[in-house]
């Protein structure tokens, strides 16, 4: 009697260990995927927001403007043309305050152009310096001004940000399906005498799986619950600093997430436990105890 108490309290100390390890695992994965989703759509973003500025000849009147307008949105890779008038553009807060007085006392007359801010979409600098050029060959365009340096820069930074999390990302996945298919088989290791006798009284391997896949199937969503409510308390713990975490949009890929979290917490636990019981049963009885 004592011994089937201490065994039971063994295994139920076994399960929610497991439990625990598949809990944080999901929530280390579901934090690093989250990040890494947030960091390509934000990559995706910046290179959307690539602006290059061309300034017009000042003879082009409305209609040869409407004309220049029509070419750069005909362009492979420009998002948006939007005008922007030379009185416009000096009478601009953060212009004038690079200016320790008034402009007029500085400048007798307006030294800007009036200009198209064309919106790009460009994967890298080649593809930018291609935008450019045919920026340059519009009749009426007269300089195209873009940082090339600033651009360049933004795109090594953000592909070595995407190697970087990806790689991590995968590196976490591997070794954490590792450690979990050792917990989750621990645990069902704990129990092989109760399978073997299964067996030797005639019980079927779907007989003898049904259970322990039962037992897997609601591990896994407490698992996923246990992580998501982590993960839930992370983002409200960061929401302070970053109320941006609190957006719609956000909490809609939060939620995705969660799912993602849940869900994955009852396959990993249904699939390992499925490869150790399938183990044990077909082990021969005269190894189980040596195993």
């Amino acid at each position: 009697m004592r011994d089937d108490k201490r065994l039971r309290r063994k295994v139920r100390r076994s399960y929610i260990v497991s439990t625990i390890s598949i809990s944080l695992v999901l929530f280390l994965l579901g934090s690093v995927g989250y990040m890494l989703y947030a960091a390509l759509t934000t990559a995706h973003t910046l290179r959307e927001s690539v602006t290059l500025s061309a300034e017009l000849d000042a003879a082009v009147d409305v209609e040869q403007r409407s004309k220049i307008e029509e070419k750069l949105l005909a362009i492979e890779g420009v998002t948006g043309v939007e005008y922007a008038a030379r009185e416009d553009k000096i009478n601009d807060e953060e212009f004038r305050r690079m200016f320790a007085s008034e402009i007029e006392h500085i400048l007798e007359e307006n030294p800007l152009r009036n200009s198209f801010e064309v919106a790009v979409a460009a994967a890298d600098r080649e593809a930018t310096d291609a935008v450019a050029d045919k920026i340059s060959a519009i009749e009426g365009v007269v300089y195209v001004a873009y940082p090339a340096a600033t651009i360049e820069r933004l795109h090594s930074t953000i592909t070595k940000i995407t190697i970087v999390l990806a790689a991590f990302g995968g590196a976490l996945l591997i070794i954490s399906l590792i450690l979990l298919n050792n917990t989750i088989r621990l645990a069902i290791f704990s129990r092989r005498y109760l399978i073997n006798t299964l067996k030797l009284v005639g019980a079927t391997k779907g007989y003898i799986m049904r259970p322990f896949l039962s037992t897997a199937a609601k591990q896994g969503v407490w698992a996923g619950l246990a992580a998501s409510v982590l993960f839930g308390g992370a983002l409200f713990g960061l929401s302070g600093a970053m109320p941006e975490l609190m957006a719609t949009s956000e909490l809609t890929k939060a939620a995705i997430v969660v799912g993602a979290m849940i869900a994955g917490g009852v396959i990993i636990s249904l699939l390992f436990t499925s490869i150790a019981v399938n183990k044990f049963v077909n082990m021969k009885s005269n190894k189980i105890y040596l195993y």
